[in-house]
């Protein structure tokens, strides 16, 4: 396992050491003692997500706020996407900044989201199934977002505008300059 920093602070790619041959492939998907060791962050994960989406949609960028903030490790099973993490953490040095990174199942990347940051991803593929591991547990009443078109932010999600299938939800999520995040 590989830790590669990203430019935003806390935000890292995890890359895996994969172990192939003529028979197929093996690698570690997650180790928390490893990541525990290289990235100095607390590793440990209670709530695995699975989500299947098709062509064009785009979810988030999504949050839990409070006692209920949650960190995530995030992969791509099937399918690619582009994942979007976004520091939303006023004190943070990159507070207001994004990064993006494609995620395979070819290249078996995991990106690191931390706490206090939104997260989303598109989906570039004809269909994507998308893995989260979560530090912490869901709380619908802690929910929160940044619009995933926000000016100030910029994103570029690597899908043509009219292709974007976003949900009810994602799509009157308040920009990022109304701060309810």
């Amino acid at each position: 396992m590989k830790i590669k920093e990203t430019p935003l602070k806390d935000c890292y790619i995890i890359e895996a050491t994969v172990f192939e041959d003529d028979r197929g492939y093996f690698f570690e998907k997650y180790n928390e003692k490893k990541f525990e060791e290289i990235t100095g962050l607390n590793g440990h994960f209670v709530q695995d997500n699975i989500s299947k989406s098709s062509y064009g949609v785009v979810r988030g960028l999504h949050l839990q706020k409070g006692e209920h903030a949650q960190a995530k490790l995030v992969s791509c099973l099937e399918g690619k996407v582009f994942d979007v993490a976004v520091d939303l953490r006023a004190d943070s040095p990159t507070f207001g900044k994004w990064f993006g990174v494609e995620l395979t199942p070819e290249n078996k990347l995991q990106l690191y989201v931390p706490r206090g940051f939104g997260h989303g991803f598109s989906v570039l593929s004809d269909t994507a199934v998308f893995a989260y591991k979560c530090d912490n547990f869901y709380n619908k009443e802690s929910e929160g977002g940044v619009l995933w078109n926000d000016e100030n932010l910029e994103i570029d999600w690597k899908l043509p505008l009219q292709d974007v299938v976003l949900s009810d939800k994602d799509r009157i999520l308040s920009p990022f300059s109304q701060r309810h995040f």
